[in-house]
């Protein structure tokens, strides 16, 4: 079957021999590669590297001021310390033992979730490696390690701003160590997970259920954005809306930091979309360049519609358009044409556009900061998107076999309508998936511990109920 060029995944390498049944440990060893410190690229090494501090850039401070900007001065740092603290948890439990369940063979569940074999970093050191989507080319398993801990760290941080400024700190870190548990590492495991492609063919039934059905995603379009956005609108509907929600005026006390946490975004997704090729090659520069020219046409376009619209274009919707472009591209970014990204970039800005002052007014629902109507419809835009904007024939990159000895590329092979279909389901099933288990999450915290602060520490602001401190005192 024709696999996908999912950059973010991670192949086995040799050290994950030993976790293997032996019947796959056979199969594998059987591969004319054996990985080797030779066949590690300081350059590729040094790119991902850089490429990590780049993903945590995004959280901290980028999410965090972005966030920040957006709320009411009383929630400031409460928004910050969210973020912040969401970083920190998250990426404790990533190498105690998300890595594991995302990233290794799970036995009778390896469909949809690895395995504990590498918890707490077991068998993990300078020694052991992880694959590229090059035959014969790996990185230091650590600096795979690493940079998939600043995905996990950003994702669970987004989802905060669908209910912000009314949620109690304790248990949104305990429904952050839960979702990560139950929701992200499954569906990392599921869309990223695979032997890599010296070994897929040895083992071509070990992958992700995602990965399996052929669904493209780049960067985290299923992963990070539609499933943290879907979580988003699942605890703005069990928390509820604010108090004085459409009677009382909510604006954004800063847009200047606003501002500056959507840039730092911006450049922190170099690393997010260019640095999941895993490599600094060709494909890199597609991926960067589509990074830059997608979201340059998204905040464009949203500022384009607002002058139609309201007569007036505003910095609030230009960064909101910048993000809406960024989610975009992110399932297409090693995919696509530049000018195929452009077109890409600008849909998805309307359609976002759509959501955020349409269909929620419509609705009803209290989604803050925009959460579900920017990164989720976003992601659904791009996910499904990618399968039109991978086709060779659009000047896609179009997708790899890895089940052969070397990787092929047929560019006749590739069918833009059944690609299409794959990605929708891929879609639906991220939907259905963290949708329903973060209800579920959501519904259960609220019932036992309380995620609601009472309506006195509301009015007051959560910074000095929550944390004791104010973000201006003047």
């Amino acid at each position: 079957m024709k696999l996908a060029k999912i950059a973010g995944g991670l192949a086995l390498g040799a050290a994950a021999l030993a976790a293997l049944p032996a019947g796959a440990q056979e199969a594998a060893a059987a591969a004319p590669v054996v990985p080797t410190a030779a066949m590690v690229s300081k350059g590729d090494t040094g790119w991902m590297l850089i490429s990590a501090a780049l993903v945590l850039m995004m959280s901290v401070p980028g999410l965090a001021l972005f966030y920040g900007g957006l709320v009411r001065a009383k929630n400031m740092l409460s928004v910050l310390m969210q973020v912040l603290t969401i970083v920190c948890v998250a990426a404790l439990v990533w190498v105690c033992w998300g890595y594991s369940m995302a990233f290794t063979n799970g036995g009778g569940l390896n469909s949809f979730v690895g395995g504990f074999s590498k918890v707490f970093l077991k068998g993990v050191d300078v020694n052991t490696f992880a694959a590229t989507f090059s035959n014969g080319v790996y990185l230091p398993e650590f600096v795979f390690v690493i940079f998939q801990m600043t995905f996990a760290c950003i994702t669970p941080a987004l989802i905060v701003g669908a209910f912000a400024e009314r949620v109690k700190f304790t248990p949104l870190i305990v429904f952050t160590v839960l979702w990560l548990t139950i929701v992200y590492f499954p569906m990392a495991h599921m869309v990223w997970y695979w032997p890599g492609p010296d070994f897929q063919p040895g083992l071509p039934d070990d992958h992700g259920l995602l990965w399996g059905w052929g669904a493209l995603d780049f960067a985290g379009g299923t992963v990070v954005h539609i499933n943290a956005g879907i979580a988003g609108l699942m605890g703005c509907l069990v928390i509820g809306k604010r108090r004085g929600y459409k009677v009382e005026p909510m604006p954004p006390h800063s847009l200047v930091m606003t501002m500056i946490g959507a840039s730092l975004l911006w450049i922190g997704w170099f690393g997010f979309n260019a640095g999941s090729n895993l490599e600094a090659n060709a494909v890199t520069a597609v991926a960067f360049i589509n990074t830059v020219v997608a979201t340059a046409a998204a905040g464009a376009a949203w500022a384009i519609v607002e002058q139609i619209v309201h007569k007036k274009p505003s910095l609030l919707g230009a960064a909101s358009g910048v993000v809406a472009g960024l989610v975009a591209i992110t399932p297409a970014a090693g995919f696509a044409h530049p000018m195929t990204s452009i077109v890409l970039g600008a849909v998805a800005s309307v359609v976002c556009f759509f959501f955020v002052t349409t269909v929620k007014n419509k609705l009803g629902y209290d989604d803050s900061l925009d959460v579900f109507g920017v990164h989720c419809i976003g992601g659904i835009v791009g996910a499904i998107a990618t399968g039109i904007v991978a086709a060779p024939s659009l000047g896609g990159q179009g997708v790899f076999d890895y089940n052969v000895l070397p990787a092929a590329f047929d560019a006749s092979t590739y069918s833009i309508s059944a690609q299409v279909l794959i990605q929708i389901k891929a879609v639906v099933f991220t939907l259905v998936w963290s949708g329903v288990i973060s209800f579920i999450l959501f519904y259960a915290l609220d019932k036992t511990m309380g995620l609601r602060p009472t309506a006195e520490v509301e009015a007051e602001g959560l910074d000095i109920a929550e944390h004791g401190e104010r973000a201006y005192n003047m």
